[in-house]
């Protein structure tokens, strides 16, 4: 049972140290390298022209996105006729794949063409993680205390052409040789054993199952995800695409080390995060090999969860991608995670809650270095000395900056799901009353916040086509999904920029400050006893804003289900 997780963890840790040395050398260059890098290159830029560079860049991207998304029906490479969407899901999907989410509030294999598949959704899967890289080659920059903070144009265009794209074409020849599609040729009619005829989707799936793994991004070319066999056909390819998933967040860390020359800090860093997602994986893994307490007494009581799973991949592979795919904001799944035991839905919820244990691609690391700061200013009020990271003094502007960034993630998963549990459109879409209910609302929410996309699943929150939007007796269930389709939209624009922005902004302050001599009394950040004060403020941090939800959601469920 345990063989996966272990397998899946080794090889990332294993691959992500000489990728981490590569990603450093061949992103942190001065200056321009090549005749495109020269055209790309608008001259050295602050914190703010870097921001209004990237806010630029993707308000157009959106633009573009949105267009292709509402104007499919009429694009080439759409054999199977496939209809306009709803304004409202033109909305979500622009805003979900603009924002590496890849929140799926469609099926992929019913709703786009394959003109969209390509050309926004695979596009996107390639320069969302590029920008977020961006942002923390940015970040670090000013960390280092560079005058200024490199060029967002050429950081972006290294990323998706020295990155993800030599990445993506090996994982994606590895997935064509284990049997993963990948044509564009229209869905296969066939005939089946009754003599019957069945429509079997196909497509260009190995090449966006690629990116959508190594990216973090998640959007999958079939609803069911990874749990369909055309993405994810055998025990291989869930090796594969699990491992896929942590390999570049992990590399993010060891770029770190080697960027601001300080390993040690980097192995604090990657330490710290290897221990949440080991925990993560190791609850997840434990809770739902217990037997469902709501089949107390059945004849299958005694068996493992096996419900919403892939029996090809056994019955921790489930568990263990779950929390692989939070705790790097993914959102890919190969199995259902509202079918999880109510305890092991933890792992997930807790995954994104932190949004620190390696997270997205460059935005994780970003995270981090927020709770970081706190736990650096945390230690200095319990010595009695002003703090300190990197030689730079943490003082009232850095705290506010870090305070923003922390807080608006709570803040865009609570608020709504409270609002959503006391709202026709919130209760009249859920699948399930009561705690597992409240879950549902609670998880939908903490992935567009948290930039995942993964779904609890069990919500009523898919408009589908224009077709669908117009029909009358469809009025009240596609009311509650456009509400859907909005909230969350909103959600993840605001949970993407601005986690990413007030850390450029903090960077920026400490870049300014002069260092301060290392003396006897300087907190070292570089050893074991300031990991466990990093690992005692996450968790503090954590527990205190999102324990009252747990309480009222997984494990109410738990108990409830236990007292059966």
């Amino acid at each position: 049972m345990w063989f996966v997780p272990v397998f899946v963890i080794a090889s990332s840790v294993s691959l992500a140290v000489p990728l981490g040395r590569y990603m450093a050398r061949v992103l942190d260059r001065d200056g321009p390298r090549s005749a495109l890098e020269r055209v790309l290159h608008t001259g050295p830029q602050n914190w703010k022209r870097y921001c209004f560079s990237l806010l630029a860049f993707n308000a157009v991207a959106f633009a573009v996105g949105f267009a292709v998304l509402a104007f499919q029906h009429h694009l080439p490479l759409n054999p199977d006729g496939k209809g306009a969407l709803a304004p409202s899901t033109v909305f979500n999907t622009a805003a979900s794949f603009l924002t590496n989410t890849n929140l799926q509030h469609y099926a992929g294999e019913v709703h786009l063409s394959y003109f969209s598949q390509v050309f926004f959704i695979c596009w996107k899967q390639f320069v969302g993680p590029a920008i977020g890289l961006a942002a923390l080659l940015a970040l670090l920059r000013g960390l280092r205390g560079d005058e200024h903070m490199g060029n967002f144009y050429v950081d972006v265009w290294r990323g998706t052409v020295f990155v993800f794209l030599p990445l993506s074409l090996i994982v994606a020849l590895a997935l064509v040789a284990a049997g993963v599609p990948m044509t564009l040729e229209g869905a296969a009619k066939v005939t089946t054993l009754e003599g019957g005829e069945q429509t079997i989707a196909r497509g260009p799936v190995a090449a966006i199952e690629a990116i959508k793994q190594l990216g973090t991004n998640g959007g999958g070319f079939f609803g069911t995800n990874s749990a369909h066999p055309f993405e994810n056909p055998s025990a291989l390819t869930n090796l594969i695409e699990c491992a896929s998933i942590l390999l570049v967040p992990m590399a993010c860390v060891v770029m770190f080390g080697r960027v601001l020359r300080a390993p040690r800090q980097a192995a604090v860093i990657f330490g710290t995060m290897l221990l949440f997602l080991v925990a993560f994986t190791a609850w997840g893994v434990f809770t739902d090999a217990r037997p469902n307490p709501a089949l107390k007494g059945a004849p299958v009581a005694d068996a493992v969860n096996l419900e919403g799973k892939e029996l090809r991949f056994g019955p921790s592979a489930g568990p263990t991608w779950a929390a692989a795919t939070t705790c790097t904001s993914n959102g890919s799944v190969n199995c259902m995670h509202d079918s999880l035991n109510p305890l092991a839905g933890l792992s997930p919820l807790a995954g994104m809650w932190l949004n620190c244990a390696f997270g997205g691609v460059g935005v994780g690391l970003i995270n981090f270095v927020v709770y970081l700061i706190v736990a650096v200013f945390f230690a200095g009020l319990m010595v009695g000395r002003t703090p300190e990271y990197l030689g730079k003094k943490v003082e009232a502007r850095e705290m506010k900056l870090a305070m923003l960034a922390l807080l608006i993630h709570p803040l865009l998963i609570l608020a709504p799901t409270g609002l959503a549990a006391v709202s026709d459109w919130g209760t009249g879409a859920q699948n399930n009353p009561g705690a597992h209910g409240l879950s549902e609302l609670l998880y939908e929410f903490t992935s567009a916040s948290a930039n995942n996309g993964s779904g609890f699943e069990g919500l009523a929150d898919t408009v589908g086509t224009a077709a669908d939007a117009a029909d009358p007796e469809k009025a009240d269930a596609v009311r509650r999904a456009t509400n859907w389709d909005l909230s969350t939209g909103l959600t993840m624009l605001f949970g993407r920029f601005v986690p990413i922005i007030a850390p450029l902004a903090l960077a920026a302050a400490l870049a300014g400050k002069k260092r301060t001599p290392f003396t006897a009394g300087t907190l070292r950040t570089d050893m074991l006893t300031f990991a466990l004060i990093l690992v005692g403020t996450i968790v503090l941090v954590g527990a205190l804003l999102f324990l009252p939800a747990a309480a009222l959601g997984p494990v109410a469920e738990h108990l409830q289900l236990a007292a059966r």
